[in-house]
């Protein structure tokens, strides 16, 4: 199981961007999938969850402003970022909850990350 996450880039304050992740392998069923941040300097942070059944939690910071989604068909988890700040400015990470298909218990798995600067 891999997942591989894309739409990082650089944007001007007040810009937008939207971060996808698909999950891709030999998946029984997709739980929980997440998007954490990390700045430098700065230890990883929790930015947005999504259960399986589209409910959704969110860090303070963001609230408002991103909207995490997910498609079940696809494995997919996207973050949809509005109203960016250059606070926002990290390596954005998803994160999944995977069962793969011959294994007894769910494994947790991670994307590669994604650079999203943020300019004032």
């Amino acid at each position: 199981v891999q997942l591989q996450a894309s739409g990082g880039g650089s944007v001007q304050a007040g810009g937008s961007l939207r971060l996808s992740c698909a999950a891709s392998g030999s998946i029984f069923s997709t739980n929980a999938m997440a998007w954490y941040r990390q700045a430098p300097g700065k230890q990883r942070e929790l930015v947005a969850t999504i259960t399986s059944g589209g409910r959704t939690n969110y860090a303070d910071s963001v609230k408002g402003r991103f909207t995490i989604s997910r498609d079940n068909a696809k494995n997919t988890v996207y973050l949809q970022m509005n109203s960016l700040k250059p606070e926002d400015t990290a390596v954005y990470y998803c994160n999944a909850d995977v069962w793969p298909r011959g294994f007894s218990s769910t494994r947790d798995y991670w994307g590669q990350g994604t650079r999203v600067t943020v300019s004032s």
